[in-house]
């Protein structure tokens, strides 16, 4: 219900000064100026945090809401993380304090000191994010300084505290004195800022409000007799200040209408001089009785809403820090933007409505309303004029009608029985006919209109950051790949949407047909909307997938991506239950996608559709929108796809048994299932200590590969820094290809620089020797956590180019390179084990040979004008080659024959096909196919383990279902890592983590075995190696004593790669057994 008008709305919104743009952030559970409020709300649940990072980039403030009993949270410090990133003020609301009084029965002291403790948790997160900043923007001024000043290393002393001491924060923390705190309980209808009692009190007891504001919360009590505040309650054993003019007021009043004191109830409304009704004092729940009382004392509307005003910034407060932020993407500092595109800094910060500033809008999410919800398709109360107009048509239309009848009446006349028969049979028919295709009409238009009403429309959520956004207007949207700086050279700063422009990359132009006011679920059409305000726009779903950054200025960068805390882990394959409604949901998953800011789709190389989601929450909330919104036909869904990582490990020194390798005497082994895992084809020489040696099919080039496990601290830098990666490869890509690209930032240029350092200072030792300067490529996708190196003479080559210290290579291996590295990349993108990523593996290519046509072919190819030596080789080949079938050579000697009476150039680029694109297929193919194979038998030759996705999970439970929880988590192969009691609570805190394989269903069974008194919060953290060894075999007589001979008991790791292998269609050894019988003696079988 819209309870001010849609024009008044519009004048507000042209009140810059008066908007406030905010968004609420809880956890799971729970004037004389007119002010325009923009109020988003958000969900708690940790799989939707997706849509926190929507909302709080389209605000400038945001409220953060608190459970007092709980505290602080994950989501918590996730959504505090959240508005820091995004440079949003935050205000704090501590709700549930009735929670203290009726659940928990803490006395007025207990509940303060309770109060206090939360504020102190939340401005410890709070400032260990100032710090982190503080000290980065510190370390920073000294690499400047480090590089312009010539001071000896040797001088300087690092102070941690220097840049923390001179840096004001004191505006940043919450404290009720500040008046950016509000006590509430919601349900209760009550909240309040400490300043609505500073002002009633300094009436009463004569101090001014101002020095009650600041002494109402802390170590402060009342001095009666004196009538003065004074400092150190705790230490004089006397009651704060809040604690004795406030709670005990507010304890007070719950005892009496919980307890039903009609006298004391009564004392305390005509005190407080407030009007209850009759019907709500005489209810029979107290609740109803209490919240009729609070609602009017304390209304938590007015101390929000005041708070809101007074403390959250308007669009017009937008700071230079977060314009910057938002207006470079990736590694790019705002130095570094083109001049135009800096000059927009101050249209952002001026927040200006005039037609002449450019308009600056930015979509962050998409999101499906169903058609008939919109303004111009919804039934319209009819005007006097309509309805008179109305009653005239039906009343012609009813005397038309009555004439005709009567007509019908007079013309009928008594003819004779066989005319008559014959005439009624065709009329008969002909009415048939009619009807029927009456019929046939009405249907085709039902089912267009049906159509139609299932039809779901998008609508862009959006805010406007300058200028006045109009109906009808034509507007550029930039992509996030979108780089001004290159754009500007075939556009002038000066043109608009509405020219006719050439085709510029990443950049296209569409008109904004329909923009509306969102008042909850109404939606209503507007003309124009001016900056600082937040907004729908229709029609915009051809041209934006999930987020956009929309100006009419092509000088404007695409803002800075969106932080997504949740990462999408759990995944699904679905299909229609019918095949005929696949066409519905390939239509309904692109909807998704489009609607869903975290959701993927993807289609795998065997075919299925595959949903990405954050997890189990978010999976069924996407699964029902898909069947009832989006593709409305019926789906069957797999279970969940667990993802999981290949690596490798150091040797173990003890078995499974616990004994020392290599000290116990060996026995028979009847099934030896490892070795058979194992077996090395012909061909391939394996040394013992696992460097692997392999030819290709034609035997002109031989590879020596040997892998090794990287440390952890090495795999979690990769991880951490595969944007980085992703950087530098495009730089080494563009500096290949001599592509002018624009001047490489000096700050990316630093942050690579301190990667190398990181990784050398974690890669010590004999066997990492300048392993860091040997690094030929990361794995897979080029960005990922293994790492290639090169340990041959002869080869240069390195991924740290642009860095400017490497040399271009020249030498006999520059052609092929790429084919291994491509091997070695398919190699990283499924390994042997179950075809899943590898992780935290390093190839070294010790050897790589090429025999005399190999080298040939490269030299040849640095100078393809000599064609007599090329032809002369290609005469040699069919000799070269003999090695192959006989039908290879003579399909190699006609094609050499063919060749030569061809002109030089063509000679040139036949040779690489003739020469060595023999029945073994192009040799660069040969070497791809060569490489992954090296490093698929060196990696067999370690210890191979399998790596799980863990879920961090923070479980809330009191004392009594303590044991249930901890059964739970063993059952699902959980570890406990932390358990502590919550301060002046019977709740305790459980820390574990928990594999994601064993996650789905968790939350529901805690919820069960604990009658709901545990629930769970699970967030992606980390990938960990199982420790157990999914080829092992007992293999000494402790191992066979311990293990059976048969050695059956259940191996977690083989299970999951059994589980994966048989998912994908792989061979999996496995004995089954059907219509098994008791085996019959002779005795009783009788």
């Amino acid at each position: 219900m819209v309870l001010t008008s849609v024009g008044k709305m519009v004048g507000l919104q042209k009140k810059t000064s008066g908007i406030r743009n905010i968004c609420i952030l809880a956890h799971v559970d729970h004037g004389d100026q007119e002010y325009l409020i923009n109020l988003i709300d958000s969900p708690g649940h940790v799989d939707f945090s997706s849509e926190v990072s929507t909302a709080v980039r389209l605000c400038d403030g945001c409220i953060i809401v608190v459970d007092a009993v709980e505290g602080v949270c994950p989501q918590t410090q996730a959504v505090l993380r959240q508005a820091w990133l995004e440079n949003i003020r935050p205000v704090l609301v501590i709700n549930k304090i009735d929670r203290l009084i009726v659940e928990l029965k803490l006395t007025p002291q207990e509940a303060y000191l309770h109060l206090k403790n939360i504020l102190e948790q939340i401005n410890a997160v709070t400032g260990a994010l100032f710090t982190s900043k503080v000290l980065e923007e510190r370390a920073e001024k000294e690499t400047e300084s480090e590089s312009i000043s010539d001071a000896a290393p040797g001088d300087q002393i690092y102070d941690w505290s220097a840049g923390l001491e001179d840096t004001d924060d004191s505006h940043l923390y919450f404290s009720p004195d500040h008046g950016n705190v509000v006590f509430a309980s919601a349900i209760d209808g009550w909240g309040f800022g400490i300043e609505h009692f500073a002002k009633l009190y300094s009436q009463k007891i004569g101090i001014k409000p101002a020095v009650l504001l600041k002494t109402l919360w802390g170590d402060y009590y009342l001095n009666t007799k004196a009538k003065k505040i004074m400092k150190g309650d705790q230490s004089k054993g006397k009651k704060p200040l809040f604690v004795q003019l406030v709670l005990d007021n507010i304890w007070s009043l719950y005892e009496a209408v919980m307890k039903r004191d009609k006298e004391k109830i009564e004392k305390i409304v005509t005190s407080l001089g407030l009007k209850i009704g009759a019907r709500e004092s005489r209810h029979a729940d107290p609740k109803v009785h209490l919240n009729a009382i609070c609602s009017q004392w304390l209304p938590i509307s007015d101390a929000v809403l005041s708070m809101v005003c007074n403390k959250l910034p308007s669009p017009l407060d937008i700071t230079a820090e977060r314009v910057e932020k938002l207006m470079c993407v990736g590694a790019r500092t705002f130095d570094s933007l083109p001049p135009e595109t800096q000059e927009l800094k101050s249209a952002f910060m001026k927040c200006s409505s005039e037609g002449t500033a450019p308009v600056i809008v930015f979509v962050s999410k998409m999101f499906a309303v169903d058609a008939k919800a919109l303004p111009h398709n919804k039934p319209r109360p009819l005007t006097q004029e309509e309805i008179a107009h109305r009653r005239e048509l039906a009343k012609r239309r009813h005397a038309e009608k009555l004439a005709a009848n009567q007509g019908n009446e007079l013309s009928e006349k008594p003819p004779g029985e066989n005319s008559s028969e014959v005439t009624g049979n065709t009329g008969d028919t002909k009415g048939e006919e009619q009807q029927l295709t009456s019929q046939v009409d009405i249907m085709t238009s039902k089912a267009v209109k049906q159509e139609a009403d299932n039809k779901e429309s998008f609508i862009a959520f959006a805010r406007v950051f300058s200028g006045i956004v109009q109906r009808g207007q034509k507007i550029f949207v930039l992509g996030p790949k979108y780089d001004p700086a290159e754009s500007l050279h075939k556009l002038s700063c000066q043109c608009s949407a509405t020219n006719d422009l050439p085709l510029v990359p990443h950049m296209t132009c569409c008109t904004l047909e329909n923009l509306y006011l969102l008042m909850g679920r109404e939606l209503e059409d507007l003309e124009e909307v001016p900056a600082g305000n937040v907004l729908g726009i229709g029609g915009l779903q051809d041209f934006v997938l999930k987020s956009a950054t929309l100006s009419t200025s092509p000088a404007c960068p695409p803002f800075t991506p969106l932080n997504f805390e949740a990462t999408p882990i759990v995944r699904v394959a679905v299909e229609p239950k019918h095949p005929s409604d696949m066409p519905q949901l390939v239509r309904g998953m692109k909807l998704l996608n489009q609607a869903d800011p975290c959701v993927q789709v993807l289609i795998q190389e065997t075919g299925e559709h595959v949903l990405v989601t954050a997890g189990e929450v978010h999976l069924q909330r996407c699964l029902d929108d898909l069947k009832e919104r989006f593709a409305k036909v019926q789906i069957s869904v797999s279970a969940p796809i667990i993802p999981f990582r290949e690596t490798i490990t150091r040797p173990p020194k003890v078995d499974m048994v616990n004994e020392e390798i290599g000290k116990q005497q060996k026995i028979a082994v009847i099934h030896q299932t490892k070795e058979d895992q194992n077996k090395i084809p012909e061909g391939i020489q394996v040394d013992s200590d696992g460097l692997v040696t392999i030819s290709t099919p034609n035997k002109q080039a031989t590879l020596s590969v040997r892998a090794m496990p990287l440390p952890e601290e090495v795999t979690r830098l990769l991880e951490e820094n595969s944007d980085l990666i992703r950087t530098m490869e495009q730089l080494n890509t563009s500096l290949n290809e001599d592509k002018k690209t624009h001047e490489i930032n000096q700050k990316t240029l630093d942050r690579i620089k301190e990667f190398k350092q990181k990784l050398e200072q974690n890669l010590q030792g004999r066997k990492w020797r300048n392993a860091v300067d040997q690094i030929w490529s990361f794995g897979p996708r080029k960005c990922g956590p293994n790492i290639l190196l090169h340990n041959f003479e002869g080869y240069t080559g390195s991924v740290w180019q642009c860095l400017g210290n490497a040399v271009k290579e020249v030498s006999k291996y520059k052609d092929f390179d790429n084919s291994i590295v491509s091997g070695f990349q398919l190699a990283t993108l499924s390994g042997p084990m179950c075809e899943e990523p590898l992780m935290g593996v390093c190839f070294t290519v010790e050897k790589w040979e090429m025999n005399k046509v190999g080298e040939m072919l490269s030299t040849s190819s640095q100078d393809s004008g000599e064609c007599d030596a090329i032809e002369h080789q290609l005469n040699e080949d069919t000799t070269l080659t003999s090695g192959c079938t006989e039908v290879c050579s003579v399909n190699e000697h006609q094609d050499s024959s063919q060749s030569v009476p061809k002109s030089p150039e063509k000679i040139s680029k036949h040779k690489g096909e003739v020469l060595l694109a023999d029945c073994y297929g192009p040799f660069s193919g040969q070497l791809i196919a060569t490489m992954k194979e090296a490093c698929r038998y060196a990696l067999q030759a370690k210890p191979q383990r399998l790596m799980a996705a863990m879920y961090t999970c923070e479980i809330m439970a009191t004392a009594e279902v303590l044991g249930r929880v901890y059964a739970v988590l063993s059952k699902r192969e959980g570890r406990v890592l932390q358990e502590e009691m919550k301060e002046g609570t019977d709740v305790f805190i459980i820390k574990a983590v928990l594999p994601v394989a064993e996650s789905f269903g968790f939350a529901d069974e805690i919820r069960k075995r604990t009658s709901g008194l545990a629930s769970p919060q699970l967030v992606f953290s980390h990938w960990e190696i199982i420790s157990s060894d999914p080829f092992w075999v007992p293999t000494t007589e402790e191992e066979y004593l311990h293990f059976g001979e048969k050695a059956d008991s259940e191996n977690q790791a083989r299970k999951y790669m059994n589980a994966v292998r048989k998912r994908k269609g792989l061979y999996v050894e496995e004995k089954i057994v059907e219509h098994a019988e008791k085996q019959r003696t002779l005795s009783r079988n009788k």
